[in-house]
């Protein structure tokens, strides 16, 4: 291994899916790397975790964007736009995310401080991604909507962090029912678009 930090955010992002907690000394020593060549390649433990959380994320909103594409190249819901679709899968699927779970249960500040944080190495991505998937619906269906498409897929991200880390932020069970209900009717009303 050459401890190169591609390699040590995807040896990070294993660690996490095998249900282990992500130690620095642990995954130096598992590159065949010094502590300090890790910290120089990839940063301290919260950017480690923060990139490699996102790498999961990334890799599983690919997925889910893929199946809707497939979805609706057969012809699937014509009812809904793309991007609220699949910004529900993903919700879903993170909700059911094992290491997102763990960290929340074991470790909530470092959680929050590594999910949620506007300059950290997760949120600044998911907002990017949603931009993305955003200005696709625009694009496609002609939409013009009445704040700037980034500034929309913050308010989004924002809200679905509120009801997704809700255990932690507000000592309440999440609820991604009433998060879906929240976040469609803001994106429909910043899309103009009339209609449940």
């Amino acid at each position: 291994m050459t401890g190169a930090p591609e390699e040590i955010v995807r040896h990070a992002a294993r660690t996490l899916m095998a249900g282990r907690r992500l130690d620095t000394g642990t995954l130096a020593t598992e590159l065949g790397i010094s502590r300090a060549t890790l910290f120089r390649r990839a940063g301290n433990r919260d950017a480690i975790l923060g990139d490699a959380l996102a790498f999961l994320g990334r890799r599983t909103l690919a997925a889910i964007e893929r199946e809707h594409d497939a979805r609706w190249a057969e012809g699937g819901p014509a009812d809904r736009l793309r991007s609220l679709a699949v910004s529900e899968d993903f919700r879903y699927a993170l909700s059911a995310a094992g290491p997102v779970r763990r960290l929340l249960a074991e470790e909530p500040a470092t959680a929050i401080r590594v999910l949620t944080d506007p300059q950290g190495r997760v949120q600044p991505r998911v907002v990017e991604a949603y931009t993305e998937l955003f200005q696709r619906d625009v694009d496609e269906h002609g939409l013009v909507p009445k704040i700037p498409v980034p500034l929309l897929a913050l308010a989004v991200v924002r809200l679905g962090e509120s009801f997704l880390y809700s255990e932690v932020l507000a000592a309440r069970a999440p609820d991604l029912e009433a998060a879906t209900t929240v976040i469609d009717a803001l994106v429909r009303s910043v899309f103009g678009i009339d209609g449940t």
